[in-house]
């Protein structure tokens, strides 16, 4: 046995076994994030993508023809390919391209990778890329060629890593090392012809990618956790208000004797609003919109309580089988009443609307009350702190978006847009 073989198989028997232990710390881990799963998914197919050198090594030691080694090399092609394919995936999920750009790129990236697998499989009739004679590899003088895919690949990831300005350093260095590993490795197997140089390179990236990407990414989103939930505690605590409680109270006491049932309904909305604010404390998931609708509706249902037809709530619901933070859309039904119809005399009409569009599910909340001067906006006023913490957690939890849009004298439009992929 050759030197070039024991190093191939040690290279290959390491990397299966590294690889299998990131893959069953993945399965195994709970809850775990969309790119992660792209990650196992590249994991497992970089197993087989190694298992696959592994025999043809063992193989050809005791028998090689020009059609066995053919077939493997086509079919290690094919994988090297399809390796840089699910990389891209993994780094767009990742760094969360913009969908827009992202849908171009990807359309690029499946014509590419088809178009190169064809080629990879007409060189089992041309020879353009390699050829076998004696049963021993050769590369044609194209061979550099069959890299095409692989270096347009790598090279769009390097460019949207390095002009992202949401990574960090460590997580652009991952990005580049990574793409640049592979062709560093294909020059010095130039140089030590036999040697699976490029296959001792995919471990060392793989390791980048865990240790400087997932591995960081998970203290990261543990620590934004700490500070959602922090973030979710005082949204909590500001919307349990002793005046809002006393006036609950006040007005169901007086229903009691003018309007039993009323009363009856009255306490059981305002039950429904204290455990969903108090559940809220333990919360740490998302939860179905249709859970957050129903805390508005009680809440709503003791503000008309005390204000009669000054309040009036149009709900146009047409989605509600996506998940959202606790208290991310009361709180601001509660901001159109408190800081916007309620100081018309006459009161107002809110609206409460869910609609999808190809990348988001969107909740609005618009109110034809007092509105305000947008760029007169106090982040240190009662309304903007809460506003400010729904924003916080909504791009935390769930990558979404919270605009506001207000004019003074015609109200207040409030959208919130939530990821698809974050809360199906």
């Amino acid at each position: 046995m050759t030197n070039n073989t024991v190093f191939n198989m040690t290279v290959c028997i390491i990397g299966i076994m590294i690889l299998t232990i990131h893959v069953v710390n993945l399965v195994l881990k709970p809850n775990k994030r969309r790119d992660e799963m792209v990650l196992l998914d590249f994991f497992v197919f970089t197993v087989v993508h190694f298992a696959a050198y592994l025999t043809y090594t063992l193989v050809k030691i005791h028998y090689t023809s020009n059609t066995f080694v053919i077939f493997f090399y086509t079919l290690f092609y094919i994988m090297n390919n399809m390796e840089a394919f699910l990389l891209f995936r993994y780094a767009d999920i990742y760094i969360g391209i913009k969908p827009e750009i992202s849908k171009k790129i990807n359309k690029i990236n499946a014509v590419l990778f088809s178009a190169f697998v064809l080629l990879d499989l007409i060189n089992i009739f041309t020879g353009i890329f390699f050829t076998a004679s004696g049963g021993v590899y050769q590369r044609s003088g194209t061979m550099i060629l069959s890299q095409g895919y692989q270096f347009v690949i790598f090279m769009i990831i390097i460019i949207v890593a390095l002009r992202d300005d949401r990574l960090n350093i460590r997580e652009k260095s991952a990005f580049c090392t990574y793409c640049f590993l592979p062709f560093a490795a294909i020059l010095l197997q130039n140089i030590f012809k036999g040697y699976a140089i490029a296959y001792a390179s995919i471990i060392i990236a793989t390791e980048i990618l865990i240790m400087f990407l997932n591995v960081k990414k998970n203290d990261v989103i543990s620590e934004e956790r700490e500070k959602n939930k922090e973030a979710q505690i005082k949204m909590m605590l500001s919307q349990i208000q002793p005046h809002f409680i006393y006036n609950s109270l006040s007005s169901i006491s007086t229903l009691i004797e003018l309007d039993p049932e009323r009363a009856q309904t009255a306490v059981d909305n305002f039950t429904e609003y204290l455990r969903c604010n108090l559940s809220s404390i333990t919360e740490t998931k998302l939860i179905p919109f249709e859970d957050e609708l129903k805390h508005i509706r009680s809440y709503v249902a003791l503000e008309k309580m005390r204000f009669g037809e000054r309040v009036n709530v149009i709900y146009d619901v047409k989605k509600t089988n996506f998940f959202v933070p606790p208290l991310s859309i009361q709180p601001i039904v509660e901001n159109a009443i408190k800081h916007g119809i309620t100081k018309k005399l006459d009161g107002g009409n809110i609206t409460i609307s869910t609609y999808e569009n190809d990348d988001a599910y969107v909740v609005e909340v618009v109110d034809d009350g007092v509105g305000f001067n947008m760029e007169d906006i106090n982040l240190t006023d009662n309304y903007h702190i809460g506003i400010s913490n729904i924003k916080y957690r909504v791009e935390n939890t769930c990558g979404g978006e919270l605009l506001v849009n207000s004019e003074q004298g015609k109200g207040t439009q409030v959208t919130v847009k939530f990821k698809k992929e974050m809360v199906l």
